[in-house]
C-alpha cells in the first residue's frame, strides 16, 4: 500500500489499545492533533474510516477492528525481526522487557536487577509491574519479553520456566504469637484479610483456605500486603503472605509470623515468554539468574 509507514500502524495500534486520541497520543509521545492527523491521513490511504469519533472514547469500525489485529501482529513481527538480528549479532542481551506481579517485583527485583547489570554493563532494562492478565497479554502482543508470574499460566505458545516455590506465612498480632496455629476450617472462620480483586495470590489463598471466590465476605481487601500487614497490626484481622515479602512486609509492624503446620501453602513463580522470541536462549539466562537472585533472598524458618 503506497504511503503506508510503520509510524501510522504505531499510532493506529496505540488508538486501537486505549480507545482514546488523548491517552494514544500521551503513550506515543506526540501531541493529540499530530495523532489525529496521522490516523486522518491513514484512513485517506486506505480509502476508508477505521474509526468511529464522536464523545469522549471512540469505537472502531468493523474494518478498523480487523485492522488493529493485522497491525498488532505486523508490529510484534517488526519487533521480532529486531530481536532477531540482536541475538545473531551478539548473544548479550542489549534489551530486556520483564514484566512482574506486584507480589514478586519489591523484594526479588533489587536484587535480580544488580546481579543482572552487573553481567550486562549497558543494559537498556525496562520493568512493568502489573496483573497477570495484562502482563500475558503484553507478551503476546511483543511490549514484553518475558514475564514472572506465578506457575502454572497454561497458555498455548507459551515457555514456562520454574525459578522457586515458596510457602505463605501467617501473619497476626504479636499478642497473639503464643495461640496455636490454625488449621484451613479454623483459618476461613477469621477474619481474613486479603489482596483485591484480580490478584492471583487473593485466589490462591481463597483456595487454601477452602473458601469460594462468590461467598460472601465482609473482611477488607487491600491493594497491597503492605496495607494488609499494617492493618493486621492494627488489630483488624490475620493475613497470609509469601514468604520472600516477610522481611520486607512485618518490620515495622506490630504482628507476629507463624509457618503452618504440613502440608503448607505454597505457590511457584515462573518465568514465561513466547516460545517464537528470536531472544529465548538470552531469556533462558535471565532465568538462571532470577533463580540464583531468589536463593539469595531464602529465608530463615521463623
Amino acid at each position: 500500500m503506497i504511503g503506508l509507514s510503520m509510524r501510522h500502524l504505531l499510532y493506529f495500534d496505540s488508538l486501537a489499545r486505549h480507545g482514546h486520541f488523548g491517552r494514544a497520543a500521551e503513550a506515543c509521545a506526540i501531541t493529540q492533533p499530530a495523532l489525529s492527523l496521522q490516523i486522518k491521513e491513514l484512513e485517506e490511504l486506505i480509502g476508508a474510516s477505521l474509526v468511529e469519533r464522536g464523545g469522549r472514547q471512540i469505537r472502531l469500525t468493523d474494518l478498523g477492528a480487523e485492522f488493529a489485529v493485522r497491525v498488532k501482529d505486523i508490529l510484534r513481527q517488526v519487533d521480532d525481526l529486531g530481536d532477531l538480528v540482536r541475538a545473531r549479532i551478539s548473544p548479550v542481551l542489549s534489551r530486556l522487557r520483564i514484566g512482574v506481579i506486584p507480589t514478586v517485583a519489591p523484594y526479588l527485583l533489587p536484587r535480580f536487577i544488580a546481579e543482572l547489570t552487573a553481567l550486562h554493563p549497558g543494559l537498556d532494562l525496562h520493568v512493568r509491574e502489573t496483573l497477570t492478565p495484562r502482563l500475558l497479554t503484553e507478551i503476546d502482543e511483543g511490549r514484553l519479553d518475558a514475564a514472572i508470574v506465578a506457575l502454572p499460566v497454561s497458555q498455548p505458545g507459551l515457555e514456562e520456566v520454574m525459578l522457586f516455590t515458596e510457602s505463605f506465612l501467617l501473619v497476626r498480632q504479636d499478642s497473639q504469637a503464643d495461640h496455636p496455629v490454625p488449621d484451613r476450617e479454623a483459618l476461613g472462620a477469621m477474619r481474613l484479610l486479603l489482596l483485591e480483586e484480580g490478584h492471583c495470590f487473593r485466589d490462591q489463598a481463597l483456595s487454601f483456605c477452602d473458601i469460594g471466590r462468590r461467598q460472601p465476605r465482609e473482611w477488607l481487601d487491600g491493594s497491597s500486603l503492605s496495607t494488609l500487614v499494617q492493618m493486621v497490626g492494627a488489630g483488624i484481622g490475620v493475613t497470609l503472605i509469601p514468604e520472600m515479602a516477610v522481611p520486607v512486609e512485618t518490620r515495622s509492624a506490630p504482628v507476629a509470623v507463624t509457618r503452618f503446620m504440613d502440608p503448607q501453602p505454597q505457590r511457584s513463580i515462573g518465568m514465561v515468554w513466547r516460545r517464537s522470541n528470536p531472544l529465548s536462549a538470552g531469556l533462558t539466562r535471565v532465568a538462571e539468574i532470577l533463580q540464583d537472585a531468589a536463593r539469595g533472598k531464602a529465608l530463615e524458618a521463623p
